[in-house]
């Protein structure tokens, strides 16, 4: 949970991107602790829709690719296919 930078500005990029609402982005910029951010940022983003999770691995490829293996599936093909968006995320039902 301490490994996202949610500064600002990476929060912005992704609520201007539609990975959550304005709204959510408010809450998040008000929680003090980074630990805290991050954790209610990954449920925010588990309540939205598969393509909204895209683009925030997406995002994350471009500006902290090196946690992008912490969402990794299928034996670390998510980061590669990520960067041509045309993969699939299997979520548990």
């Amino acid at each position: 949970m301490d490994a996202i930078d949610s500064d600002v500005s990476f929060i912005d990029e992704i609520a201007s991107k539609g990975c959550i609402r304005w709204s959510q982005r408010d809450y998040l910029l008000k929680t003090p602790q980074t630990r805290d951010r991050n954790e209610i940022l990954l449920k925010f983003l588990l309540r939205r829709s598969v393509a909204h999770f895209r683009k925030f691995l997406f995002i994350m490829a471009v500006h902290q690719q090196h946690l992008v293996p912490l969402f990794e599936t299928d034996g670390g093909k998510l980061y590669a296919l990520c960067l041509t968006e045309t993969f699939h995320i299997y979520l548990p039902r």
